[in-house]
């Protein structure tokens, strides 16, 4: 149940590897989605909703990834992301069909809790 984390992860590398051949735009880029996904009139946590809604339209599989763990962070509900996924389906027909489980399974993904540590006791001899 780790595939949208394994998406992000696997995007480390050659996201940095790109950013150190084009600093000038990655920053440039970096500084756009800061301003655009800060608080504002609306929510950030409502902006990366939106984001979700696109990545889905987009069919981007990493966008999907990134936003929703975003959504998460900023206190995204299920019913709030369900309803996201609801107006892509609405804008986007046939393929958001595909996309939004998707995105539902990334927001299952990032929304468990963190599996409890295992406590492991050795006897003394």
């Amino acid at each position: 149940m780790d595939h949208y984390k394994n998406v992000i992860d696997d995007l480390k590398e050659p996201t940095r590897s790109l950013s150190r051949m084009i600093p000038d735009v990655w920053a440039g880029f970096s500084h756009l989605h800061g301003a655009a996904v800060a608080d504002g009139a609306l929510s950030a946590k409502v902006k990366e909703l939106m984001a979700l809604s696109i990545a889905v339209v987009k069919q981007c599989d990493g966008c999907i990834a990134y936003h929703t763990k975003a959504a998460v962070r900023r206190g995204a509900t299920a019913q709030e992301v369900a309803e996201t996924l609801a107006v892509a389906l609405l804008m986007d027909g046939g393929i958001a069909s595909v996309y939004g489980p998707r995105a539902w399974d990334a927001y299952q993904e990032f929304a468990a809790p963190p599996p409890e540590a295992t406590v492991v006791t050795v006897a003394a001899e």
